[in-house]
């Protein structure tokens, strides 16, 4: 229910993921016809006002007279549909709709409520505009990327409907609705927001929550499977460094590790003074990458509350042009993010070594977790993909934010690059839940070694959680279709503690 309040991380999934279905809530229809009244104004009275009755960008100084008003809206979706590249996943261009529509409900954009009205018959009807993923620079909103929605809706563009791409005209007349006929402000309303980034953050966010998930658990079971001590997660140790996400770390894992056989089994006899960091800092890099994701969340939840048009309209009557489409808050969020999936993956990465690499007397692991060492080469591959994977991550994670290239003659002198920070880390979510896929194989065929033994209630129903997809390695198989199954576990969310 779009109500021009908060609208949820929650709403925005199942919206995106689940074709939840949107309605406008009577209170914000109210809320739009206000502000389109003073919309209204200013063109009958003929005030001169961006936006409404002027060019835009660099062009802001030409006069737009009351007959042509309508024709600049419409060319402007024309002219901004300039993106390129492949295009976005459906997902993302319904999350993109859902955080649009919210956000013109507020009624600081001066829009008519049809305009709201057709984004969520739209997402209703199941049409899905085809969105290039490349052509915003994360300021001025994600013009291109959001001119290419708005296209559709003015029965113009791509979209796909019913799984067939087609033009946007023709699909909204098979889905019965009427295409929009854009009024002064409308067409920059539609394209001039933060809508994409947020929405590519929203989802990022909640995937790698579920990422975090798995990594906790993998590396619990890493413990195990490679007969390390527990001692390093001692609460006394976190307590003497109270960053929430270490302590929150470090409670997990020992509970996923409790009544472990395995630990007590070779305490007493081990001459291992201490692990390798990979396993005995885990709460703190994991917990730093917790308090990360926990930060880059709070920046999004402020988004979805957020009106990121330009000029905007208050209940006052005030019409202030400004910059709140500026996507700098979210680029350095999403940047961040990425470098804490970079963490998330590196440490993964060296446990996954580790257990291929470092068998001993204390640790009877057979090289690579080879069945018969020579004859069969086992996991050793793994790794390397690992390895590459992180590798990518690690270029990944150069900030695009920090890169600055001037737009519309100089008049948009300094940019964000949002919509290039959550490509980047879009890109690294992916790579990153491999690594971890990786470590979850690698471990849970480590944890056979240590049999009859059991781990912690929480690492066995892990270990089985890859069981019920993955069998054993009994003889050389490629790993990659085992890699993709868990995959899709950590991307299915079952590894929650």
């Amino acid at each position: 229910m779009l109500n021009g309040g908060t609208l949820r991380f929650s709403d925005v999934v199942t919206v995106a993921r689940q074709q939840v279905p949107v309605e406008l809530d009577a209170d914000a229809v109210n809320r739009l016809e206000a502000g389109r009244r003073l919309v209204d104004h200013v063109v009958d009275q003929q005030v001169v006002t961006y936006g409404v009755n002027t060019g835009f960008g660099s062009l802001s100084r030409v006069r737009i007279p009351a007959e042509q008003v309508r024709q600049v809206q419409r060319n402007l979706v024309r002219s901004h549909s300039a993106g390129i590249g492949p295009p976005l996943h459906p997902e993302i261009v319904r999350a993109v709709m859902v955080i649009l529509a919210a956000s013109l409900s507020r009624g600081h954009s001066g829009v008519r409520p049809v305009v709201v009205e057709t984004l969520a018959d739209v997402l209703n009807a199941g049409v899905v505009p085809v969105v290039p993923s490349r052509g915003s620079v994360g300021a001025s909103g994600d013009l291109a990327p959001l001119a290419h929605i708005a296209d559709v809706l003015i029965g113009e563009g791509v979209a796909e409907y019913q799984g067939q791409q087609m033009p946007g005209g023709q699909a909204l007349y098979a889905a019965g609705i009427k295409p929009l006929v854009l009024e002064a402000k409308e067409g920059l309303a539609l394209i001039n927001g933060t809508h994409l980034m947020t929405a590519m953050g929203v989802l990022l966010i909640e995937d790698t929550s579920k990422l975090l998930n798995a990594a906790i658990g993998a590396a619990a079971l890493s413990i195990d499977a490679c007969r390390a001590t527990d001692a390093f997660l001692d609460a006394r140790v976190h307590a003497a460094r109270p960053h929430p996400g270490q302590i929150a770390v470090a409670g997990r894992m020992r509970g996923l590790l409790e009544g472990s056989t395995i630990l007590p089994n070779h305490k007493t006899d081990d001459p291992r003074v201490q692990d390798p960091y990979s396993l005995r800092c885990m709460p703190q890099v994991l917990g730093a990458a917790m308090d990360t994701i926990d930060h880059v969340r709070t920046v999004f939840e402020r988004e979805l509350t957020a009106t990121t048009d330009n000029p905007l309209v208050f209940d006052d009557g005030a019409i202030i042009s400004a910059g709140n489409f500026h996507g700098m808050p979210l680029a350095l969020a999403l940047d961040t993010l990425t470098m804490a999936l970079a963490q998330i993956a590196g440490i993964s990465e060296r446990r996954v070594y580790f257990l291929l690499s470092a068998s001993d007397s204390e640790n009877p692991l057979n090289p690579y977790l080879s069945p018969h060492p020579g004859l069969h080469s086992g996991l050793m591959i793994a790794q390397y993909t690992a390895a590459a994977a992180c590798n990518e991550i690690q270029t990944l994670a150069t900030p695009a934010s920090v890169h600055n290239i001037p737009t519309s003659a100089g008049m948009e002198d300094y940019n964000s690059m949002g919509v290039t920070a959550a490509h980047q880390a879009w890109q690294a979510l992916d790579l990153a839940m491999h690594v971890v896929a990786i470590e979850l194989l690698c471990s849970a065929e480590a944890l056979e070694y240590q049999r009859p033994l059991r781990s912690g209630a929480g690492v066995e129903k892990i270990h089985d959680q890859v069981r019920a997809r993955v069998p054993r390695l009994t003889e050389d198989r490629p790993p990659q279709p085992d890699i993709q199954q868990i995959v899709r576990l950590i991307r299915e969310g079952v590894f929650v503690s």
